[in-house]
């Protein structure tokens, strides 16, 4: 047995029992701070973490679960400083010491914040944050998309606000990570889903502010990268903050609440019924006043026809008047019989001519009569077209595409009128 001399032999200890004496005499570490430079970081499995804190003077290898990994504001990356809180511990299979880290704070923020402004100005150099390449919101969207965490205040703030102002507006809800080391990635998921499915014309992405940290999935390329390739308008509203993030800058809006947000991307559907009113009753008072000025134009051009026999009379008349003057002047017998023939067989022809005149001017007037009822709405009506009038809101459907399945429709008829359902549209 080895032992130094002088010293009362002792049994040497095992290898496990030295183990859990190193693990008693560390207990005193149970919850320490510990200030240094993040190297090494992988991914383990389960979504645990592995990596190095160093210093100047020295390493410790430290351990992140995939637990605390998720309730992080961020994950560390190498090269940033950091503060871990942890307990320091021994771990007997593989013989290492290590840092169980449960919390981390970020030591240097000025440092981050120069990697966030070194990402702004790549993005502003692609511009990505000129007014040119944002799109206009849907004056009225068919739907709309919600990106956000399907529990708390915010997820309800926002459906409160839509459906008050349009009651019956589909509203798709997305669910997604807004805070912690997993955000950056179920953000960016939950976009890519709402435009594979195509369902929504503009989507809200939306949480209840907080401070810098907090908010650091919003300020990550992954998620400005998501938002640019979004063929879907994008509109923020992550609560009231001082910064406005990357996601900010890039999106085609930006809103500073989700009530906010909830106004902007759906109109009222009560003003829209007023200005509808209000067009129809404007369209009906100018086609009542051109029917007018019509009618009253079609009537004058009447009169001239019927003016037009008698006029022509009155001078075929006249004239005949002059030929017996001239008869009367002249006094020969012989001439007289012949002038008397002619005029007789004239005022046959001319008799004819004006029965021919008055039955043209007659079919003129009631060709342009017939025209003229063709041409009023009834005229319309009567030769078998219809009117689709949308049964909610009054509207006339112009297009297929004005209306829906499942929707009433009320069709006027050249007499009387359906009430009917649409079952499908086609285009």
């Amino acid at each position: 047995m080895i032992q130094s001399e002088g010293q009362q032999a002792r049994p040497p200890l095992s290898v496990s029992e030295l183990a859990f004496e190193i693990r008693r005499r560390l207990q005193p570490l149970a919850a320490v701070l510990v200030k240094g430079e993040v190297s090494g970081m992988k991914a383990l499995r389960n979504g645990h973490y592995g990596f190095s804190i160093r210093d100047r003077g020295a390493v410790v290898e430290a351990f992140l679960f995939a637990g605390d990994a998720r309730r992080l504001p961020m994950l560390p990356e190498d090269g940033q400083e950091f503060v871990f809180r942890g307990r320091v511990d021994f771990w007997p299979q593989g013989g290492k010491l290590r840092l169980i880290v449960d919390w981390v704070e970020f030591d240097d923020v000025g440092k981050l914040r120069a990697q966030l402004e070194q990402l702004k100005q790549r993005l502003e150099t692609e511009g990505a944050f000129e007014s040119a390449r944002k799109r206009r919101l849907p004056f009225l969207p068919r739907q709309v998309a919600l990106i956000t965490s399907p529990t708390g205040a915010v997820i309800h703030d926002l459906q409160e606000t839509i459906l008050d102002r349009y009651p019956n507006m589909d509203i798709t809800v997305y669910p997604a990570l807004v805070q912690g080391t997993a955000s950056p990635g179920s953000v960016v998921v939950a976009l890519q889903r709402c435009n594979r499915d195509a369902l929504a014309d503009v989507v809200v992405i939306a949480r209840g502010g907080g401070s810098f940290e907090e908010l650091y999935a919003f300020n990550t390329e992954p998620v400005a990268r998501a938002i640019l390739a979004s063929r879907i308008p994008v509109v923020t509203a992550l609560g009231h903050t001082s910064d406005r993030t990357v996601a900010d800058m890039v999106a085609d809006a930006e809103c500073r609440t989700p009530t906010e947000a909830g106004s902007r991307v759906v109109p009222r559907k009560a003003d829209l019924k007023r200005q509808l009113a209000e067009r129809a009753a404007r369209v009906d008072r100018a086609l009542g006043a051109r029917l007018e000025r019509d009618s009253d134009r079609l009537a004058a051009r009447a009169e001239r026809l019927r003016r037009v026999p008698r006029t022509l009379l009155e001078r075929r008349q006249e004239r005949l008047r002059r030929f017996v003057a001239e008869l009367a002047r002249l006094r020969p017998a012989d001439q007289l019989s012949r002038r008397r023939r002619d005029l007789t067989d004239r005022e046959r022809r001319l008799a004819s001519a004006v029965q021919r005149a008055l039955r043209s001017a007659a079919e003129a007037l009631a060709e342009r009569e017939r025209r003229l009822t063709a041409l009023s709405p009834d005229g319309v009506l009567a030769r078998g077209y219809a009117l689709a009038l949308d049964e909610e809101s009054g509207r006339v459907l112009r297009a297929a595409t004005d209306t829906s399945a499942g929707s009433r429709v009320r069709i006027r008829l050249g007499r009387g009128a359906l009430r009917t359902r649409v079952d499908e549209v086609l285009q």
